[in-house]
């Protein structure tokens, strides 16, 4: 088991690290926001944990933001891969959290210049089919 953010991120990026565990209550969130996506890229499975207290306690520390596994014992080996394919099912390969992360809803000018955008187009078209009637 390694930690610290600088550490597993180099890990990452050497393609080290067989799972990646990511507090949720990190402050600020800045620190943790883009590892996800790295892992993405990099092709590692990674979960999203309740309380980085509880990550602190797997490596004997207050707290952690991150923990990644390097290797684990022969006799542990099924259940790292539960863990693995978990990660990459529920986080890695679900593109529903990439694709709704900010809700979608877009703000009351921008619905308004696209209405208006929809309007100028209608009318456009209009023009067109009337041009091409007479």
């Amino acid at each position: 088991i390694k930690f610290g953010l600088k550490h597993v991120t180099t890990l990452i990026e050497e393609k080290k690290a067989q799972l990646v565990l990511i507090a949720c209550d990190v402050d600020p969130i800045e620190l943790v926001l883009w590892l996800p996506a790295l892992c993405r890229k990099m092709d590692v499975p990674f979960l999203i944990v309740k309380d980085k207290a509880r990550l602190g306690t797997l490596v004997h520390q207050k707290t952690a933001a991150a923990v990644c596994l390097t290797g684990v014992n022969k006799e542990d080996e099924s259940q790292l891969k539960i863990f693995r394919d978990l990660g990459i099912e529920k986080f890695n390969k679900n593109n529903e959290l990439v694709r709704k992360w900010g809700g979608g809803i877009m703000g009351l000018k921008t619905q308004a210049k696209l209405d208006k955008r929809a309007k100028a187009i209608a009318a456009e078209e209009a023009k067109k089919a009337a041009s091409l009637r007479a």
